[in-house]
């Protein structure tokens, strides 16, 4: 290697300690990778969060997050991820509107649908 790179070249020394070490050969027990540790525990997204928030959504839909968040008592960008991610809402004129329709929502465009296509024919035959 010095033939190549010269004087600026590493000891081969240095790099079969190296191979070592990534190899997990290392006498000294290097570890390359996170070890587990203790620390603050996920607490934000527990179900009964959920259930808290979806709550005062139905509740509400013109509420908005930071009363949510100070309700609760999570951070407003976990209440933004349970909200969007986790409940499926999105906002909608200032309201918050789930994103797929419930069993009553679809009768009630069903219904309305019917409607119009009774007066489309009535007046379609007049």
């Amino acid at each position: 290697m010095k033939t190549v790179y010269g004087e600026m070249c590493i000891s081969d020394c240095a790099v079969r300690k190296w191979v070592r070490i990534f190899k997990g050969e290392d006498p000294r027990g290097t570890i390359l990778r996170d070890r587990k540790r203790s620390g603050r525990p996920l607490s934000a997204s527990v179900t009964t969060h959920r259930e808290k928030v979806d709550c005062m959504m139905r509740a509400n839909r013109r509420v908005k997050q930071n009363e949510i968040a100070n309700a609760v008592g999570i951070s407003k960008e976990r209440v933004h991820h349970i909200v969007t991610t986790v409940l499926g809402y999105r906002k909608v004129s200032a309201r918050w509107v789930p994103r797929q329709l419930t069993v009553e929502m679809k009768a009630q465009r069903k219904d309305v649908c019917t409607q119009l296509l009774g007066l489309s024919t009535v007046f379609i035959l007049a």
